[in-house]
């Protein structure tokens, strides 16, 4: 089970580091747009909102990275996966329950997280 919640967590971070640059770096340009779902005024209006966006996913990025890399401290990679797996699946959970349309797109985000977490739990459990 530790194996799939470090590939799980990988996964995720690549995947928030992905968003990172798209909400942080591409938030104008028309492919990321047609992602979120904004016109290029509502992208006018929105950059400094999603550039500070982009980097709290690129923190819960660099915190999975960081659980994933002590997986030989098994207390202080489980808490650092826990924290960071926890919040990606939170956002996720908040992105859906503000906006059901988004529900897609709260599966991409949370889905790699749930398996992480899921997988840690078995771990924890079974000892």
């Amino acid at each position: 089970m530790t194996l799939i919640a470090l590939i799980a967590a990988t996964l995720a971070g690549l995947l928030h580091v992905f968003i990172f640059l798209l909400e942080s770096f591409r938030w104008q340009e028309d492919n990321t747009r047609r992602v979120f779902g904004t016109t290029p005024e509502q992208a006018e209006t929105t950059k400094q909102l999603a550039y500070n966006q982009g980097f709290y996913n690129l923190f819960l990025a660099l915190t999975a990275f960081a659980g994933v890399a002590t997986f030989a401290w098994p207390t202080v990679s489980t808490t650092l996966l826990i924290v960071s797996l926890g919040s990606m699946l939170g956002a996720a959970v908040v992105l859906v329950t503000n906006d059901r349309s988004k529900l897609r797109a709260a599966l991409i985000q949370g889905g790699l997280p749930l398996v992480g977490l899921l997988a840690l739990a078995i771990r924890i459990a079974t000892g």
